[in-house]
């Protein structure tokens, strides 16, 4: 799929091609595109930042090994010279320009930082466990993103912390308590992305909640959490709907809250069946909302919005495959629940291409009105 920037610019020749701008208004639009165009994230950056990543996982494995026949001065000495290294190289390569460049080679370093906190950990058997060196790590990339003001380091520390979360509720193969220090942690994150320009990070912030109120659902009322996760999405879903500009102006995230507010919404309802799976009852009724929010989904915000668009039918037809594993019981045999089965596909397939049909014709019929 080719970027926003390469369509706009495809849409513009195209609206002067047929007359309904002027070359010089599109030669204005155009320019103004490039200007605002994000040129961080181009193939080279993707690029440097696998490399930047293998390096770093390449690091940790080495401190994983223990590295017995490297003395242990050396050892520490080695991996803060790299992050020295790394950050204000890193630093120096961003004031010439090379920004690609320098945000991998800060990466580099904020993995280095994580293995020398494992290191030393390791090599003077201090108190502790994953968990806490996972915090400290997240802790130190934090600082380094809002010091840099990077993007990508944001993204890390926001990642770091969600992984800090599940490892210290799944320690040791055994179900511990769910740190709820993690809600600040993400605050705090979000924060610094409003410095650091980073909406990525936002993102893995707000699908990381969601993680968050599911671990929470685990450890104690699957039902309760499920259904107040859905009742805060679809609250939240509702107002990023009927109040976007203002919505948009907090959070900033070019308008895509909708998207998280359905996943939640989705997850939520789905934490409700798997625990009320036995009670066929309380199932449908939850299968209905579902089925139903999904349609309102479909109807409020399908239209501007073809991420959400394919996450509502998928959240749809995963609803159906569930319903069918749980009553297949009281089918008619195999043969009727394919029959069934080949019958309910079809008409969502019609429902699907009747809805894409009215998105994509609307506009037209209101401008023709018009």
């Amino acid at each position: 799929m080719a970027p926003y920037s390469a369509r706009v610019r495809q849409d513009i020749a195209r609206w002067v091609d047929k007359g309904l701008i002027d070359a010089a208004t599109g030669q204005v639009l155009a320019g103004d595109v490039e200007a605002n165009e994000s040129r961080l994230f181009s193939f080279g950056f993707v690029l440097a930042l696998m490399a930047a990543l293998l390096l770093g996982a390449a690091l940790l494995l080495l401190v994983a090994a223990n590295w017995e026949v490297i003395p242990r001065l050396l050892r520490v000495t080695g991996l803060f010279a790299i992050i020295v290294v790394s950050y204000v190289g890193g630093a120096l390569l961003k004031r010439r320009g090379q920004g690609a460049i320098a945000e991998a080679s800060w990466l580099v370093g904020a993995a280095a930082f994580g293995g020398s906190i494992a290191l030393i950990g390791q090599m003077y058997h201090l108190d502790g466990d994953e968990s806490a060196a996972m915090l400290a790590w997240c802790v130190g990339t934090a600082f380094a993103a809002t010091m840099l003001r990077s993007g990508p380091l944001t993204v890390a520390a926001a990642g770091i912390g969600t992984v800090w979360m599940v490892v210290t509720v799944f320690n040791d193969w055994d179900l511990h308590a769910l740190p709820h220090l993690f809600v600040v942690i993400a605050a705090i994150v979000w924060l610094i992305s409003y410095w650091t320009g980073s909406i990525r990070a936002r993102h893995v912030i707000l699908l990381s909640l969601i993680l968050y109120a599911g671990l929470f659902g685990i450890l104690h009322d699957a039902t309760g959490t499920g259904i107040a996760l859905a009742m805060i999405s679809a609250a939240v879903f509702a107002l990023a709907v009927y109040l976007p500009q203002r919505v948009e102006a907090v959070v900033r995230l070019r308008g895509r809250l909708a998207v998280h507010c359905l996943i939640g919404f989705l997850c939520g309802l789905a934490m409700v069946q798997i625990d009320q799976v036995d009670e066929a009852g309380r199932l449908v009724i939850a299968a209905l909302v579902t089925f139903g929010g999904v349609a309102a989904a479909l109807y409020l915000a399908g239209r501007d919005s073809r991420m959400l668009r394919w996450i509502a039918y998928a959240g749809f037809g995963l609803e159906l495959c569930f319903l069918y594993i749980v009553m297949i019981s009281s089918m008619l045999g195999t043969a009727g629940l394919f029959l069934a089965s080949g019958i309910v596909l079809g008409i969502i397939a019609i429902v699907i291409i009747r809805v894409e049909r009215r998105i994509k014709d609307g506009p037209l019929k209101q401008a023709g009105a018009a």
